[in-house]
């Protein structure tokens, strides 16, 4: 079983900066495992933002060049560095993986998610 904790958020002027965390536990945690941060609005679809394998990172592209994802060494926490947040960022982000190699695009591919992170932005 993995259990997925994320948080981090705030309230945050536009141009400013947030560091979510996501904290990953259980018996199998792995740094093999793919993590995922997706974020929704109310009345849309869950989407994705940004996701880490141990091959690469992928960036939606409303968010490539100013979001940056890391984990630590033992794929513990995986962080979503956010910076020139824009009101349009407003969301509740969660992380989510499927204990698989590789990064996916589709929520319905993951098993499992954190409780979620609220990130508002004002103008």
């Amino acid at each position: 079983q993995v259990r997925l904790s994320d948080s981090g958020g705030g309230f945050v002027r536009a141009g400013g900066s947030l560091r979510l965390s996501c904290e990953v536990s259980g018996s199998t945690v792995s740094d093999m495992y793919a993590i995922a941060w997706f974020r929704q609005v109310p009345e849309k679809e869950r989407e994705i933002v940004s996701c880490i394998s141990m091959s690469r990172s992928t960036y939606s592209d409303s968010v490539k060049g100013r979001f940056a994802i890391s984990r630590n060494k033992d794929g513990s926490t995986v962080f979503l560095q956010m910076n020139n947040l824009k009101p349009e960022d407003t969301a509740v982000y969660y992380c989510a993986t499927d204990r698989a190699p590789a990064c996916e695009n589709d929520p319905g591919e993951f098993a499992y998610w954190g409780q979620g992170t609220q990130v508002t932005v004002a103008s």
